[in-house]
């Protein structure tokens, strides 16, 4: 094992400052692609710190390089920005200031935790050669880690590997999981228009039934995992909306489905895709109606290289984390996915779960009332250093 990143007094120097700022950062949350504020603190915070710092890469994403010593290795180490279009209901003193806007996802946690691991290691680096800090805008659907690697990110700045973390509140706060190979699912989005003809409810044989044909679709879309995907393989597809209608005695001439699926393996996607596209066929030409199909894979499939996961692993023990490997993956996803298209690297669940969390139990991620734990703050910085000592060893 290497030796600990950091001592206990040169943390809780850092934390303070660090809380303050993620707190001050959660009650000026900001959307995807709009975090100037945000970018603006970081790019300060970092300047401070001597780094060299690039900004508006990917629209608003912050990049900080540290170099040290001689040695010719690099990797990256990113944290997301961008807050939720979410009502915050929490009615803690640092909550959410915007209207309609909620940091529900602990990425101000996040960024608290990577500017603390840039200031320790500006101080104390205990590594040799170069690390990038990659403040990443828009993770919540908008797929900037991928505007930052179209606007140059792994040219202008080359990593050997990239990592990055979660906090997760179903793990207790003081554990820590990744494991090789897919952690975090594709996500796919689903829109079936259904067009009918549209008339009066009294008589529906002068009308191709939209609303009958969508119901009919929403069950047979429900059979695709269960009956064209081989059972080995794990996915997941849900409708999540259904429209159509506006008068209790009018067939409406179009009925909308929206869903999404999640899965792991690319040839999995296809055959659901496919599938779902065939049957939405069948239903309109059984029905009389037509339909339009869009289907957007708009994150691939989070997959961890076997190397840099065992490395994130051993980091988190470093760190003073009960470190395990994750027994299987989830079904949300993450844009850090397109990172690991390009690079090798990892992503890890960090722990945040109190031990007392209330009459109410822990907020998941998304919550009207989720907050960051700020106890994970250290752990998370601890982390990142102790990644940057495996990575890049000093001599």
């Amino acid at each position: 094992m290497s030796e600990s990143p950091m001592s206990a007094t040169e943390l809780d120097a850092l934390l303070p400052a660090l809380v303050d700022l993620r707190r001050d950062l959660h009650a000026h949350p900001e959307l995807a692609y709009t975090e100037h504020r945000t970018a603006g603190i970081v790019a300060r915070e970092l300047r401070e710190l001597g780094l060299e710092v690039h900004t508006g890469i990917g629209g608003t994403g912050v990049v900080a390089t540290l170099r040290h010593g001689s040695g010719r290795g690099c990797i990256g180490l990113r944290a997301d920005m961008d807050a939720l279009p979410i009502v915050e209901r929490s009615g803690l003193p640092h909550a959410s200031t915007v209207a309609g806007v909620h940091h529900g996802c602990g990425h101000d946690g996040h960024t608290a935790m990577l500017l603390g691991a840039a200031r320790h290691l500006a101080r104390h680096p205990r590594f040799d050669g170069t690390v990038h800090f990659i403040f990443q805008p828009a993770e919540e659907g908008q797929g900037g880690a991928h505007a930052m690697i179209r606007d140059g990110l792994f040219e202008r700045f080359p990593c050997d590997a990239v990592y990055a973390l979660h906090n997760w509140p179903d793990l207790p706060l003081g554990h820590a999981q990744t494991r090789p190979g897919p952690i975090m699912a594709a996500a796919d989005r689903f829109d079936i228009t259904v067009h009918g003809r549209g008339g009066h409810a009294a008589m529906p044989q002068h009308t191709p039934d939209a609303i009958l044909a969508a119901s009919q679709l929403v069950t047979q879309l429900n059979t695709i995992v269960a009956r064209a995907i081989d059972p080995v393989e794990s996915a997941v597809l849900s409708v999540t909306q259904i429209e159509g209608g506006h008068a209790h005695n009018v067939l409406p001439g179009t009925a909308k489905v929206t869903g999404t699926v999640r899965s792991f393996n690319p040839a999995v996607q296809d055959r659901i895709e496919a599938t779902l596209r065939a049957m939405a066929e069948g239903v309109a030409r059984g029905s009389g109606t037509r339909v339009e199909v869009e289907y957007l894979r708009y994150y691939p499939a989070t997959l961890n290289s076997a190397d840099e996961a065992r490395l994130a692993l051993a980091a988190a023990a470093d760190a003073g984390l009960h470190a395990a490997e994750a027994p299987h993956p989830a079904f949300t996803s993450e844009d850090f996915a397109f990172m690991l298209q390009a690079k090798p690297g990892a992503y890890l669940w960090l722990g945040q779960g109190r031990a007392d969390p209330g009459p109410d139990g822990e907020r998941a991620l998304h919550h009207p009332s989720y907050d960051f734990n700020d106890n994970a703050l250290p752990l998370g910085i601890r982390w990142f250093a102790a990644v940057a000592a495996r990575a890049l060893p000093a001599g």
